[in-house]
């Protein structure tokens, strides 16, 4: 072998014999995942480069009409009514204040004359608090808000984010700084309809953009933020947050030498105009569903103001046309003019479908004068509580057929030695009467023995079971004539209770809107009805059955709304209710229905709710005009429709699941007396049911309740706050040192528990 061959292999050998390197895995794995977030950033960076490249600048929006929701009838179709007018005014940077200008970037943008129109830490920021739930973040610049506002919706999908930081990004290239400010000042929305900073400085100040000094420039700039919630009109709470965020843009003033300190320190929490939201009510009855369904957004959707007044949002109701309509005109039918002229005379119609949805409501002709009569005012309910004691006498094995006696008086025991007399209208004389009978002429006397047999609280039990809210005034104080309904409810309460008994024992939460759509796309709602089966659904039958009577007449006794309500040509239940006191009646009802079918309440009362319904010498009963309208309306809105019948009667096994109410007062029978009680019965009681031309109890007081209500309520409709006295921001976010005005939640104090006695029954009269 030569010398070559053997150094060959000498040399091959020495190089198998050296040891090769070989990385270890986490080597690997680091250099393996450092290539592929360079290839991701790569590839992101390319797309986001073709997105850049292919996203156009879009043509401004006309104006913010665009973004108007508007309300309509059941048919999606049929425009209802709209939530807000453009109220916008553009002006050129010049006109703005300096100072003010400033205070604009130190609430929102500091670095605006610096950044490249996007905030690509602030945008990272806000998505991650956002998808670690720490709320939706803003993060945008003034530039983004302004594209957002100027060019796009406001919808909060990726896609249009996206898009948002794309514009963003040409717009600062194409536009000069100056210009990008003054449109965003003359596009943001400030809140109470005004759109630019001209329309804002009107709207709460009364002055041009010129005259804005810089405590008024801070508190516009704060506003934008969340005017639903720095508005002072919204109350105290609101007006703290406005001084916190004031405090906020007054120190970055200072902190980026914009203002000095002693400038700083003669800023005041500024005083406002009283709101009045011009062009923004829908004129007439209904304005008074616009604002429940502006509530029902807020509330059940938990929609913003903002998302609201410039959403874009289409809303679809449950309010049918012709039902409304026949509504309005049952009204007008029946409250002429001299009739409409006693103080204020104020009707309430609330009319639901089994499943909740509200056809029609009437709740008065003009919501910028007055609350809401079917949803916001509270009237004590009368002999319509009667419903709720059959109700409980059938859960506690009774049926319509079970007797008590009609004689009258009744003398009842009030405690510390005084009695308490209850009689039946008019002083009428009744035997042995069935319960179907009592119902149908309204016997106070025979329901209290009722009410007594049954125990204390069950009747109020039972109301709270169909539906009439525990925190109703007077649902808490159960006595023995608590079935005179001496509880004070809405006229939507009645609805909803009657309702149960209607559809077959299931109770509805009532509502008003069917479904949402936005322009955009990026918002979608379908209502899904909530009942629950409140009452059997055979003892519910044969209660609607038994409820007949005060339409048709029983066993010869005649029905306290049969000439009217009984006129209707359809199968029917329902119950009168009239309240009053000394001659004057205080508030009339009828509520019924056509089973599993359409659930009416007419309540009616006077101007505060204190006041007397009828002149001297007239009457006013739950039968009399109430019927009258209930009858109307019930004859349009069911034109066309199916006759309901009612249910089958079966015999049903006594379920009694009512808890009452805790035991206040103890009664029975005693001497005759008309002392009234003075225990701790219902609050505004005495229990005679003599007629009020002819009543000798003593008046409680007619102070109205002013408790809020608890169904579908009417939606906050400012009318002006007062002025706040003017307060210093101070150097730390604490509320501000002066009371801000309360929220007004309606224009004018709400009739409610008037106080005053019902008159606990009805006009009847024996006819065999």
């Amino acid at each position: 072998m030569s010398d070559d061959n053997r150094g060959s292999r000498a040399g091959a050998a020495l190089r198998r014999g050296r040891p090769r390197t070989e990385h270890g895995l986490a080597f690997k794995v680091f250099w393996r995942t450092v290539l592929g977030l360079f290839t991701l950033f790569v590839l992101g960076f390319v797309v986001l480069l073709v997105i850049y490249l292919r996203t156009p600048i879009p043509q401004p929006q006309a104006n913010a009409g665009k973004q108007l929701s508007i309300v309509y009838y059941d048919d999606g179709k049929t425009e209802l009514g709209r939530f807000s007018t453009v109220n916008r005014q553009d002006v050129q940077l010049s006109q703005v204040p300096q100072q003010v200008r400033y205070e604009f970037l130190a609430a929102e943008d500091r670095n605006f004359y610096k950044n490249s129109g996007v905030s690509f830490s602030g945008t990272v920021r806000a998505a991650w608090k956002t998808l670690t739930g720490g709320g939706e973040q803003g993060g945008s610049t003034i530039t983004q808000q302004y594209v957002k506002n100027y060019f796009l919706t406001q919808d909060r999908s990726v896609k249009r984010k996206v898009k948002e930081i794309m514009i963003s990004l040409k717009i600062d290239q194409k536009y000069s700084k100056d210009q990008i400010l003054q449109d965003y000042l003359n596009n943001i929305y400030f809140g109470r309809g005004a759109y630019g900073i001209q329309a804002a400085s009107q709207a709460y100040f009364g002055v041009d953009v010129e005259k804005l000094n810089p405590s008024q420039g801070a508190f516009l700039a704060s506003v934008i933020n969340a005017p639903g919630l720095y508005d002072p009109q919204y109350g105290e709470a609101a007006a703290a947050r406005a001084n916190a965020r004031m405090v906020y843009v007054l120190d970055g003033m200072v902190k980026e030498g914009w203002m000095t300190q002693a400038e700083r320190d003669k800023q005041q929490f500024p005083t406002f105009k009283p709101y009045k939201p011009a062009g923004q009510s829908t004129p007439g009855p209904n304005g008074y569903i616009v604002a429940s369904v502006r509530n029902e957004l807020q509330t059940k959707l938990k929609l913003s103001p903002e998302d609201i007044d410039r959403g874009g949002l289409r809303i679809t109701t449950t309010i049918q046309k012709p039902a409304q309509d026949a509504a309005v005109a049952a009204v007008n039918k029946s409250v002429p003019s001299e009739v409409a002229r006693l103080d204020q005379l104020r009707t309430g119609l609330f009319a639901q479908k089994p499943d909740g949805a509200v056809v029609a409501m009437y709740g008065g002709t003009d919501i910028s004068k007055a609350p809401n009569a079917a949803t916001y005012a509270q009237l004590q309910g009368g002999s319509s509580f009667k419903t709720f004691a059959l109700a409980a006498a059938l859960q506690d094995g009774m049926t319509m057929q079970t007797r008590f006696s009609g004689a009258s008086p009744l003398v009842l025991n009030a405690g510390a030695g005084k009695t308490n007399k209850v009689t039946n209208d008019h002083g009428e004389q009744y035997g042995s009467l069935t319960l179907d009978q009592a119902f149908a002429v309204s016997s106070n006397t025979a329901f209290v023995r009722l009410n007594q047999q049954l125990g204390t609280g069950k009747t109020l039990a039972a109301a709270q079971q169909l539906g009439i809210p525990a925190k109703a005034p007077g649902m808490n104080d159960p006595s023995a004539v608590d079935v005179l309904g001496y509880a004070a409810v809405h006229v939507s309460d009645m609805a909803n209770a009657y309702n149960t008994i209607s559809a077959e024992g299931k109770k509805a939460s009532p509502y008003f809107i069917q479904k949402v759509s936005s322009q955009a796309g990026a918002y979608d709602y379908t209502a899904h009805p909530n009942t629950t089966q409140a009452l059997d659904k055979d003892l519910a039958a044969n209660l609607a059955n038994g409820m007949q009577g005060p339409l048709d007449g029983v066993g010869g006794y005649r029905g306290t709304a049969e000439s009217t309500a009984g006129t209707l040509g359809r199968p029917a239940g329902g119950k009168t209710g009239t309240t009053g006191a000394n001659g004057k009646f205080i508030a009339a009802w009828f509520t019924g229905f056509t089973p599993n079918q359409l659930t009416t309440s007419v309540g009616m009362y006077a101007g505060d709710g204190t006041k007397a319904l009828n002149q001297a010498g007239e009457s006013f009963y739950g039968g009399d005009i109430p019927g009258t309208i209930w009858r109307d309306f019930m004859s349009g809105a069911l034109k066309g429709q199916p006759v309901a019948k009612m249910p089958k009667t079966k015999d049903v096994t006594p379920s009694v699941t009512n808890t009452p109410p805790p035991v206040t007062q103890t009664q029975g029978p005693t001497a005759t007396s008309t002392t009234p009680p003075t225990s701790s019965a219902p609050p505004s009681p005495t229990t005679s049911s003599a007629p009020p031309s002819t009543s000798t109890a003593t008046t409680p007081s007619t102070t109205p309740s002013t408790t809020q209500p608890t169904g579908p309520t009417q939606p906050t409709q400012p009318t002006g706050p007062t002025q706040p006295t003017q307060t210093q921001p101070t150097p730390t976010t604490q509320q501000p040192t002066t009371q801000a005005p309360s929220r007004p939640t309606q224009p004018q104090t709400p009739p409610a528990a008037s106080g005053a006695p019902p008159r606990a029954g009805e006009q009847a009269s024996p006819v065999g």
